[in-house]
């Protein structure tokens, strides 16, 4: 684990509310404990002016009566009886629901759930969603060799119904629930396409999702491939890895690296995936209100390809800590980005365990990259741009999704106002890894300290 990380992350399940990204959490800051045994979550203080909590601005007492007001309002003349626990889970949901897209309320399923997740195994479709305003679920992208990747789920697409079922804000819940379940058992999902006027239902089976971050492979000789799913623990471990053992074959001169369609997880992995290919420097920085919630993550001496050109392949489904990654590579000129503008999510969130087990996931920082720069909203413009509308395996699929796209996103240092399908398993049938691989050649004629091709003279030698 980097060694500026206070906590250990557990990355969100894919079948999940906010699965974007995985999540990152700072130091969990204990909230004061109130006098007795009562837990500290359900605490109200009887004095008459609330205490100030980590130096904010006392709540009014008038809004602590508007509250108890509604709800005892609720309580009486609501058409249906409900229950007290029903009614505060839900004004807590709503409490952190309308902060931005990536605050929720987990409760003791879905923070089992989250914990399932970390050990890289669940049984599911493999599925990153996140909830529309009318509650219905937009896919951010299939993860990789998953039921929901070869149905051929899409991102973009609009989850408006499970097994013949509409999704709603009062079934939401269950519904994100409900794609998980016991391998071999099947689940119908009604889609929204942006380029269909009607909608589209794929039955899938549900099978253990054992997502496999890291696949290595020579694309010829001296060139290499790297494909990086989303950041487990091992992520970064598993690379240098499989590029060392790569490159006992035959130096490598120049490396592919796949981030399209990553949405992200440990930011820790990616700060550790990013010091296999960095000898120093700042990687990314992390900033909010809370000490805790600022770090500043740096490289160490040890380049696995020593100095040989990249290439990362991004879209807009490469969001997160892959953001991090894309950027930090940049920033320190050690790769050259291709591809589309990425996702756009420069957040950072926290899991804050609360009582019978649930927990808030809450927003508490933003990530910056080397340069300073933001990616937050606005996401990774890659310096040599081709948009998937070139890709031809992927032309016909809908207009992405990015953060900005979502309600209540934070805004952007420098946001204005106004993926992507899985890579393909024949890479030499790739357009954009195939575009990299050329560009590689010929940087690699240009780089003093990469090792030369057989059969190949080196710069300034004679034949």
């Amino acid at each position: 684990m980097a060694q500026d990380v206070a906590t250990d992350p557990s990355p969100a399940p894919a079948e999940s509310v906010e699965p974007v990204e995985p999540v990152e959490p700072v130091e969990p800051v204990e909230p004061p404990q109130p006098p007795g045994d009562a837990p500290a979550a359900a605490a109200v203080t009887p004095e008459k002016t609330k205490p100030t909590v980590l130096g904010e601005e006392q709540v009014s007492l008038d809004e602590i009566r508007r509250f108890v007001a509604v709800f005892r309002a609720v309580k009486q003349a609501y058409v249906e009886p409900i229950d007290d626990a029903r009614l505060m889970q839900a004004a807590i949901r709503g409490l952190l629901n309308d902060l931005d897209p990536h605050s929720a309320y987990l409760d003791a399923t879905q923070t089992q759930d989250l914990n399932e997740a970390s050990q890289g195994a669940y049984d599911g479709l493999g599925l990153e969603v996140v909830q529309n305003p009318d509650r219905t679920l937009t896919v951010i992208a299939p993860i990789d060799d998953t039921p929901a990747a070869r149905a051929g789920i899409r991102p973009g697409d609009v989850i408006t119904a499970i097994d013949g079922t509409a999704i709603s804000a009062e079934n939401v819940d269950a519904a994100v629930e409900s794609m998980r379940g016991e391998p071999g058992s099947k689940i119908d999902l009604t889609l929204m396409r942006a380029d269909s006027a009607e909608p589209v239902t794929l039955t899938l089976v549900r099978e253990t999702i054992v997502v496999s971050s890291v696949r290595v492979r020579s694309l010829e000789p001296g060139f290499a491939y790297l494909r990086i799913a989303m950041f487990q623990a091992d992520t970064a471990q598993e690379v240098d890895q499989k590029l060392r053992a790569l490159a006992k074959q035959q130096p490598l001169r120049g490396l592919v690296l796949d981030l399209r369609s990553n949405p992200g997880g440990l930011l820790h992995s990616a700060v550790e995936t990013a010091d296999v290919f960095l000898d120093k420097g700042l990687i990314v920085r992390t900033e909010g209100r809370l000490p805790q919630a600022s770090s500043r993550f740096t490289a160490h001496r040890g380049d696995t390809l020593k100095g040989a050109p990249i290439i990362a392949l991004i879209d807009s489904g490469t969001a997160s800590a892959a953001e991090v990654l894309g950027a930090a590579l940049r920033d320190h000129r050690r790769a050259l980005l291709m591809g589309d503008v990425s996702f756009g999510k420069g957040s950072v969130q926290t899991v804050l365990p609360i009582d019978n087990g649930d927990s808030i996931k809450l927003t508490t920082s933003r990530y910056y990259s080397p340069s300073g720069a933001s990616i937050q909203a606005s996401g990774l413009v890659p310096d040599i741009k081709l948009p998937d509308a070139i890709d031809l395996q992927r032309r016909n699929r809908p207009p992405s999704i990015r953060e900005r796209d979502l309600p209540g996103h934070l805004r952007g240092d420098s946001e204005q106002v106004e993926t992507t399908a899985s890579p393909a398993d024949e890479l030499d049938q790739d357009y954009l890894v195939q575009e990299a691989l050329q560009l590689l050649r010929g940087l690699a004629l240009f780089d003093k300290n990469a090792p030369q091709a057989a059969g190949t003279v080196a710069k300034g030698e004679r034949p």
